[in-house]
């Protein structure tokens, strides 16, 4: 005797979930590709632009600039030679000032308390007291002590000289400027040494290398990536504060220019003059920092950063690539 179950009720289908809609066969490189819309991008292109055509604009139709008196006194000699002065005071206090801050930096850094003291005392005084004040200071040394000599300490002295021709305004100057430098450049320095890992340290003490090794294999080409950003804008900072000197009749850029303009009273296109010249050489010294620091910048990404030629011929490929899509999807 056989039994037959009763019909059992139709099932319905699972509502289905986005994810379990049938596709329509289209494969990823067939979906298309929508860039994200940066409008207010292209507006502040659009006003910077009107602001830079403004400013041209009024450059070449606004007779006060007096571009013929520019042109006749861009390439002197006279101006060359200031030109060669500030390049001197720009070198020497560049160079006495960082080797005289990494002293200071390494006292700083050493385990005396009195060294220590020196140091900071001696960053302590010469970032109080204005460049201009130093400056006159050491113009004005044989006024002060017409007279230095070497001996015992409040006995009698073996050597003794006149301040009067110990050095001339150039020579105060670069001593003024170096000196000045050095405080600045030690803290510098100083922080570029503290932001090495210490570990780092420690491993190579582990492995024997010797402590002068540690230093300029180890330590310092990890320092100078922060050194290099703040050393290069110190360095453009005194190049264009050499025009300070001028109060000392140092006859560098700004003084020659004012001397010139003071004859002829062409006050603006002469100060265009010594503008140029340190926008052009400010300008060589970024370039120079930019390659220091890609050159310091090894081992730290699979690739270092791209010049700004290798931009541009990155740029011009990708334009020919477009371009030449664009034309095969014509065709």
């Amino acid at each position: 005797m056989s039994t037959t179950s009763p019909p059992s009720a139709p099932t319905e289908d699972p509502p289905q979930t986005p994810s379990s809609t049938p596709t329509t066969g289209l494969s990823d490189a067939d979906l298309p590709v929508v860039g994200h819309r940066h409008p207010w991008r292209w507006v502040g292109v659009a006003v910077v632009l009107v602001l830079l055509a403004m400013f041209a604009h009024g450059l070449v139709t606004n007779p006060g600039w007096d571009w013929p008196t520019f042109f006749q006194y861009f390439t002197t000699r006279t101006i060359f030679s200031a030109l060669g002065v500030t390049l001197q005071l720009t070198l020497y206090g560049t160079v006495l000032g960082f080797v005289l801050g990494g002293v200071i930096a390494s006292m700083r850094l050493s385990s005396s308390p009195f060294l220590q003291v020196v140091a900071w005392g001696y960053i302590w005084a010469f970032r109080s007291i204005p460049l201009i004040v130093q400056l006159l200071f050491w113009f004005n040394l044989a006024y002060l002590y017409q007279e230095l000599s070497l001996g015992i300490p409040f006995g009698p002295e073996f050597v003794h000289f006149s301040t009067n021709n110990l050095f001339g305004p150039l020579g105060a100057a670069v001593l003024g400027l170096a000196l000045h430098q050095a405080a600045y450049a030690a803290e510098i320095i100083r922080g570029g040494i503290i932001s090495v890992d210490q570990g780092q340290l420690e491993a190579a003490a582990a492995l024997g290398i010797p402590r002068l090794r540690q230093f300029f294999r180890i330590v310092l080409p990890q320092a100078m990536r922060s050194i290099l950003p703040n050393g290069a804008n110190e360095v453009i900072s005194l190049f264009k504060g050499t025009s300070i000197v001028s109060v000392m009749a140092i006859p560098e850029l700004f003084y020659q220019v004012q001397v010139i303009y003071g004859r002829n009273s062409r006050v603006v296109p002469l100060l265009m003059v010594a503008t140029v010249w340190y926008i052009v050489l400010t300008t060589l010294l970024s370039i120079a920092q930019f390659y220091l620091e890609r050159y310091f910048a090894r081992g730290t990404s699979r690739e270092l950063p791209p010049t700004p030629i290798q931009r541009v011929r990155r740029s011009w490929r990708g334009l020919q690539a477009r371009a030449a899509a664009g034309s095969g999807a014509a065709t």
